[in-house]
């Protein structure tokens, strides 16, 4: 197995079926139903992470959670572990065409960044903020 090969669990779904036959037959529909799912790509990871660990190191971040949906993929991002995310860096495929797959969300909703290159969304994170100098 590669890594980049998605794992699958053979669940039975039906009563009495625990042989490897009604197991295997059960397989094939649940490799659809995984792979219908949206997920970030190894180097959309990597990029989002090098942004978290750069937050994290500065103090201002401290916990993450990923949600991958039929949907869209969600990178939640937390100030504190108990806290509801600060923000979210959400895939959304439907939308590639038409706004851009990519989008930065604060927690109030407001959309921060949108577009079709997920470096130049994640650009909205690393900005410095300007400060008054007397």
């Amino acid at each position: 197995m590669s890594d980049c090969e998605p794992i699958h669990y053979l669940t039975p779904r039906t009563k009495g079926a625990g042989s490897v036959a009604a197991q295997t037959a059960t397989s094939g529909s649940e490799h659809t139903r995984i792979s219908a799912q949206t997920r970030f790509s190894r180097q959309e990871l990597s990029q989002i992470l090098a942004v978290y660990g750069k937050k994290v190191a500065s103090g201002e971040w401290r916990d993450y959670a990923i949600d991958m949906g039929r949907e869209k993929a969600v990178f939640s991002i937390f100030r504190k572990t108990s806290e509801c995310p600060l923000l979210r860096i959400e895939k959304n495929p439907k939308l590639a065409r038409k706004q851009g797959a990519y989008s930065v969300i604060a927690a109030s909703g407001q959309i921060l960044k949108r577009g079709h290159d997920l470096r130049r969304v994640l650009d909205v994170l690393d900005k410095k903020r300007l400060e008054l100098v007397r």
